[in-house]
């Protein structure tokens, strides 16, 4: 018989003991962070006054399972029934649309659909006279479907260059324009913050507005957002299917409120959602669907966006809007305005 060699069982078990001990650190490391999600959503999604108890609870109990646990096995296994057992709490909270709501937010649009014709009750067209100080004004337009000649797309930066919030918009033949911003439904007193938009903090409303509402609002009336234009590709037929499917959606949430969620349910994510709709198999997933601030370049890179020859960047530069959305500011044509001169928009005004 063949007899081993010592020194290569001695590697193979060293191999085998550090390959064991790197699953058991991964295991550990997958633990930890399911359990810090689960103190994170105790201390933000529990009410206010059970907030810290709950929280602090909670890593008692952590601390006494890694403390009292006789094996390694047993310890991971509480510690995940732990985290099992607030995931379930935290599924069980349930959206509503009955809260003291901020006055901006404060309807859900829905429409009615017979055959071509569209009427979209608690459209937002305010009259601005600051951010904070406006004339709230819900309106009720009617859409003639087959008058559906495309599809925009607006990007707002405030700040990082990674993160912006896009508005699509649908034209038609008339000349009207009907902008859709995905947002969260914040309560009266409540601010947006990002970590908080991963647990259950906000719904989700999609505010269907005149773009001289909350367009304007963004390039005239808030400090430091910068506001880009541009044209997709959509066809009209395409645009008619997209927005069809926007109103979809917007009328179960009239119907059925859903939650916001920085991750899965944002205003990038339901974005790519509809618009796959008309333009079948999604693009493969990329890094700038997360850092939407970048999405421009995505869809810029797979022919989403009419470029006119342009390179990217001299496409963005021509893009940019604010200056011609305080030129034009309160005036009716407002989006004719804001497009003059801009790649795509040849014959702006239909």
């Amino acid at each position: 018989m063949l007899k081993s060699d010592p020194a290569v069982s001695n590697s193979i078990r060293r191999l085998v003991c550090v390959g064991r001990w790197i699953a058991i650190g991964l295991a550990w490391l997958i633990i930890f962070a399911l359990c810090a999600w689960a103190e994170a959503a105790l201390y933000i999604d529990l009410p206010q006054s059970w907030q810290v108890p709950g929280a602090v609870g909670f890593a008692i109990v952590l601390a006494a399972i890694l403390i009292a646990a006789r094996s390694r096995p047993l310890r991971m296994v509480l510690c995940l029934a732990g985290f099992a057992a607030v995931l379930v709490w935290w599924l069980s909270i349930s959206p509503s649309n009955e809260r003291a709501w901020q006055t901006d937010v404060d309807r859900t649009a829905w429409a009615d659909i017979v055959g071509d014709t569209v009427t979209i009750h608690n459209l937002r067209n305010f009259d601005y006279r600051t951010v904070s100080d406006y004339e709230p004004r819900w309106e009720t337009r009617s859409y003639d479907l087959s008058q559906i000649r495309g599809v925009d797309t607006f990007l707002t930066f405030w700040g990082s260059p990674w993160i912006a919030h896009p508005i699509v918009s649908f034209q038609f033949a008339t000349g009207e324009h009907v902008a859709f911003s995905i947002e969260t439904r914040k309560v009266v007193g409540q601010e947006y913050s990002a970590l908080r938009g991963f647990f259950r903090q906000y719904e989700l409303i999609y505010t269907v507005a005149d773009e001289r509402d909350v367009i304007r609002l963004r390039t005239n009336y808030r400090v430091g957002e910068e506001v880009y234009l541009y044209r997709t590709t959509a066809t009209p037929e395409a645009a008619r299917d997209i927005f069809l499917d926007y109103l979809r959606s917007m009328n179960a949430l009239h119907e059925r409120p859903q939650f916001y969620n920085a991750l899965t349910s944002n205003c990038t994510t339901n974005i790519r959602l509809h618009t796959s709709v008309a333009s079948g198999p999604l693009p493969p997933w990329d890094w700038r669907l997360l850092l939407n601030g970048k999405s421009d370049e995505f869809a810029y890179q797979h022919g989403k966006l009419v470029s006119a020859g342009l390179s990217f960047d001299e496409l963005k530069r021509r893009a940019h809007i604010n200056e011609a959305a305080r030129a034009a500011d309160k005036a009716p044509n407002f989006s004719d305005l804001i497009r003059v001169g801009r790649p795509g928009f040849v014959d702006h005004t239909w």
